[in-house]
């Protein structure tokens, strides 16, 4: 598995395609954020999968501790395949 981070800002202008079924997380660097982004169905929460943000196994170096997590976020698991359904397959 790999991650992949960029900055994203209203200095730099920048955005990021991420496509269906790719894991995502955000994290803002400044105070009074707001992060946007278009998804591509609408939300079906029985259908709603995610990993745990601080999975060793994934090995994310986020810019920083989180301040902030919500509830649903901090009780993801860590990463096993066979509970997000996902083929070793599909992992390659």
């Amino acid at each position: 598995m790999k991650w992949f981070g960029a900055n994203l800002s209203a200095e730099n202008r920048t955005m990021m395609y991420v496509p269906r079924g790719f894991a995502h997380g955000f994290i803002t660097l400044a105070h009074d954020t707001e992060a946007l982004y278009f998804v591509s169905a609408s939300y079906a929460p029985d259908r709603e999968r995610g990993l745990r943000w601080n999975d060793p196994a994934l090995g994310i170096q986020w810019p920083r501790e989180p301040s902030t997590i919500s509830v649903k976020d901090e009780s993801w698991h860590n990463f096993d395949p066979d509970h997000l359904g996902i083929s070793q397959f599909e992992l390659r």
